[in-house]
């Protein structure tokens, strides 16, 4: 495999044509001035933005247009790739298998969703089968979901609207032990997901009350995907090419406004990230582009970690391998595994 192209992506947008208040032009012109590169929009059951020809390159961002499938208060499912909506109207399971039987790629969203313990309204909204065999991924993060279950009273609800950047410091540790776990029995891929609505209201052309603008949101929290060629303009192509990191784990997790991460890498004797090979004492290789806490994670627990912007190891054994980089006090990178059987 050649050099791959590290691609900046914001998962999990919603717009006017579900319950986001900007259109779907407003969104790409947000994400161009984040230097975002995709947007993968999410609304809810229905893939209206491809009918009115939005699906594509608006200036310099790549808007490709997924669903969000949303039963009620459980098992949300982010599905792409797809040329017609999927019932909600069925299981956890059912919903998962439309989706793979169809050539589609799908994230559970916000699986580990809690509710909040402070504000009784706002319940959880959880994925509830995780022995599904056919899930391809899961949100392990999730900007909006992760950090406002958080909030335990109104002063931390106002510092979350203020100072989002002041409660977003790590993926919940039951998310991570939880993907850890399924890691140890598949390859499932995992992604950071904003669930960006900036809500508000909306009149006429302008949004003159909202909370969290789309040009404030896309600045945290974002997926990176690494593609086997760059893109050239051409939509069938350039979506191949994003679905396919993304299926095949080619893809990171980064918390961008501790700084840039582009450079990240992570192979074993030529296995990229995502990847699965035979286990033979492969020496592990992650860098940074600047130094940071590296952590190898193997199986769920730490089995190496140092100061600097590389590390290297030699696998004493199979497992799912994947490494954390952390800035100050906060999670900065979060890779997919490295599967060695």
């Amino acid at each position: 495999m050649g050099p791959l192209h590290d691609l900046t992506c914001v998962v999990h947008v919603h717009s006017t044509h579900s319950d986001g208040t900007g259109t779907v032009a407003e969104i790409a012109a947000a994400a161009a001035r984040n230097g975002v590169d995709v947007v993968l929009l999410t609304d809810h059951d229905t893939l209206a933005a491809r009918r009115a020809g939005e699906e594509g390159w608006h200036g310099d961002v790549l808007v490709l247009v997924g669903e969000e499938v949303t039963p009620k208060n459980r098992d949300h499912y982010l599905a792409f790739g797809l040329a017609r909506e999927v019932s909600r109207n069925q299981p956890a399971a059912g919903i998962v298998a439309d989706v793979a039987d169809r050539g589609g790629v799908g994230f559970c969203a916000h699986p580990f969703s809690q509710g909040s313990k402070r504000f009784r309204r706002a319940a959880g909204m959880p994925w509830t089968d995780f022995d599904c065999d056919r899930i391809e991924g899961l949100e392990v993060w999730s900007f909006v979901t992760d950090t406002a279950e958080k909030v335990e009273s109104l002063a931390d609800a106002a510092r979350l609207i203020a100072a989002p950047q002041r409660m977003l410091d790590h993926p919940p540790e039951r998310n991570l032990a939880e993907w850890d776990r399924l890691c140890g029995l598949r390859r499932v891929v995992g992604i950071a997901g904003i669930d960006a609505h900036q809500i508000g209201y909306r009149i006429g052309e302008r949004v003159p009350l909202r909370l969290m603008s789309y040009a404030r949101s896309f600045r945290f929290l974002r997926t990176h995907v690494l593609t086997e060629e760059a893109l050239g303009g051409v939509l069938e192509h350039d979506a191949a090419q994003v679905y396919a990191a993304l299926r095949e784990g080619r893809c990171y997790m980064s918390l961008d406004s501790l700084g840039p991460p582009r450079g990240f890498s992570f192979t074993a004797a030529g296995t990229p990230m995502g990847g699965e090979a035979a286990f033979d004492g492969q020496t592990l290789v992650a860098s940074v582009p600047h130094r940071a806490r590296l952590r190898l994670i193997r199986n769920g627990e730490l089995i190496a970690e140092r100061d600097g912007s590389e590390i290297q190891h030699e696998a004493t054994g199979p497992g799912a391998y994947r490494i954390e980089a952390h800035l100050g006090q906060r999670s900065w990178i979060l890779s997919n595994p490295i599967y060695l059987r």
